[in-house]
C-alpha cells in the first residue's frame, strides 16, 4: 500500500531536536497537548495523525503496522529530517517498534509508552474492526475503549478530560479505526526487537487493562539496554493522567543522555 500524507503538526523550538509524537489507536494528534507544553520549549515536537484518523488520509483497509511506519517515513522524507527521536503510545509505539527495527538510520532515540509487540487475540481486534464497520462509527465501542484509558480515580477527578479524548474516538473515521485494529490483529513484532538499537525508554501503567505492564516489560528485556519504568497508578493513556512524570522521564530520556537503568 503507498504511503499517505500524514496531518501533523510542527510545535515548540524550531532549533530543537525533531520529536515526533504517534498516538494512540482513536485519537488525534489533540493527545499530545500534555507534552507540547513541556517540552516544546527545548525540543521541536511533531504531533501528527496515524493514518485513517484525525485530518488525515483514510485510505481503505485493511492497514499493517508496516504500513503505518511508512508513512512516517513518508513525513520524514517530506520534512526534510533525516533522523529523529521518536516517541509512540499504543499503536504508535507499535509503529515506533517498526521504524527503529527496519530503518535504525533515521531513529535517534525511541520511547514506547503502554504499548505492546505483539497484543493476541487477533479475534477480538477483528471483532472490534466488524462491529465499527457495521455501525459505520467508532461511538459503538467509545464508552469500553475510554473506561480502559484512565484510572477510576482519575476519570472522576477530571471527567472534562475524559469526554474530549471519548470524543476523539467517535469521531474517527470508522474505515480508519477498523483497518487498524486490523494491523494490531496481524502484529506480532517480536523477532524484531532484538534489531533495535536505538537508546529505548519503556514506559508502563500498572493499572493499564490495554497494554498490562507485562508487554513493556517483555519489549524493554528484548532490546539491548532499554530502561523500563512503571507508573503506579496509570492506565493506558499514561501521557495525559500522568504528565508531569511521563514529561520529566521524556526530557531524561531524550535530553539527558539516559540509557539503560
Amino acid at each position: 500500500m503507498s504511503a499517505v500524507a500524514l496531518h501533523h503538526r510542527i510545535e515548540g523550538s524550531r532549533g530543537g531536536a525533531p520529536l515526533l509524537l504517534g498516538g494512540s489507536l482513536g485519537t488525534t494528534l489533540e493527545m499530545w497537548q500534555p507534552q507540547l507544553h513541556a517540552l516544546g520549549g527545548r525540543l521541536r515536537l511533531i504531533p501528527f495523525d496515524h493514518r485513517g484518523h484525525g485530518g488525515s488520509p483514510v485510505p481503505p483497509g485493511p492497514y499493517s503496522i508496516e504500513d503505518l511506519g511508512r508513512d512516517v517515513l513518508a513525513l520524514l522524507d517530506r520534512l526534510e529530517l533525516e533522523r529523529v527521536c521518536y516517541c509512540g503510545l499504543s499503536i504508535g509505539g507499535m509503529v515506533g517498534l517498526w521504524l527503529a527495527a527496519s530503518a535504525p538510520e533515521r531513529i535517534e532515540r525511541l520511547a514506547l509508552i503502554c504499548t505492546a509487540a505483539h497484543l493476541p487475540p487477533a479475534s477480538s481486534w477483528r471483532e472490534r474492526a466488524a462491529a465499527v464497520r457495521a455501525a459505520g462509527t467508532p461511538e459503538v465501542v467509545a464508552d469500553t475503549v475510554v473506561e480502559r484509558w484512565f484510572t477510576p480515580a482519575f476519570a472522576a477527578a477530571r471527567p472534562e478530560v475524559v469526554a474530549r479524548h471519548r470524543a476523539m474516538i467517535a469521531a474517527t473515521p470508522a474505515e480508519g479505526y477498523a483497518a487498524c485494529c486490523e494491523a494490531i490483529a496481524a502484529m506480532d513484532l517480536r523477532p524484531a526487537l532484538a534489531r533495535i538499537s536505538a537508546p529505548t525508554l519503556v514506559v508502563a501503567g500498572a493499572q493499564d487493562p490495554s497494554t498490562p505492564p507485562e508487554h513493556g516489560r517483555a519489549i524493554a528485556a528484548a532490546i539491548a539496554d532499554a530502561r523500563f519504568e512503571l507508573l503506579d497508578p496509570c492506565a493506558h493513556l499514561a501521557n495525559v493522567e500522568r504528565a508531569e512524570e511521563v514529561n520529566r522521564l521524556l526530557e531524561e530520556h531524550l535530553l539527558g543522555g539516559g540509557g539503560a537503568r
